[in-house]
């Protein structure tokens, strides 16, 4: 793997780590200033770190998520799609959903600059 994906994952991995820990602005710290972040569970795309708060903010009051990174994989293009285990709880603790499902990021400046929801594609 190229040295410029361990930085990218490395800076996924902070990512991941402080929006499970709810720490945002440590996961904004992982952004550009006009961060493109998909709205998963209600639709649409936020952009920069204020509609991110505003929207994760919203989330927890609704839901309680915790997404961890299984794998990495880096495209040609210089994004690289994250396989992820993503358990989503209601408030109560109830199991709403328990799946994989495919992030995949692009890189600005050393800064994540976009989130897609994409659908993971197996190895050939």
């Amino acid at each position: 793997m190229p040295n410029n994906f361990e930085r990218e994952i490395e800076l996924l991995r902070a990512a991941y780590k402080a929006f499970n820990a709810r720490d945002i602005d440590a996961a904004l710290a992982t952004m550009t200033a006009d961060v493109a972040w998909p709205k998963a569970f209600k639709g649409g795309f936020v952009r920069g770190p204020e509609e991110i708060r505003a929207y994760w903010t919203a989330q927890w009051s609704e839901i309680d998520p915790n997404v961890e990174p299984v794998d990495f994989d880096p495209k040609d293009d210089s994004s690289i799609l994250v396989d992820v285990h993503q358990v989503v709880r209601d408030l109560g603790g109830a199991v709403l959903a328990d799946e994989h499902t495919g992030h995949l990021f692009s890189f600005e400046d050393g800064l994540i600059s976009k989130m897609e929801i994409s659908p993971l594609v197996p190895a050939n």
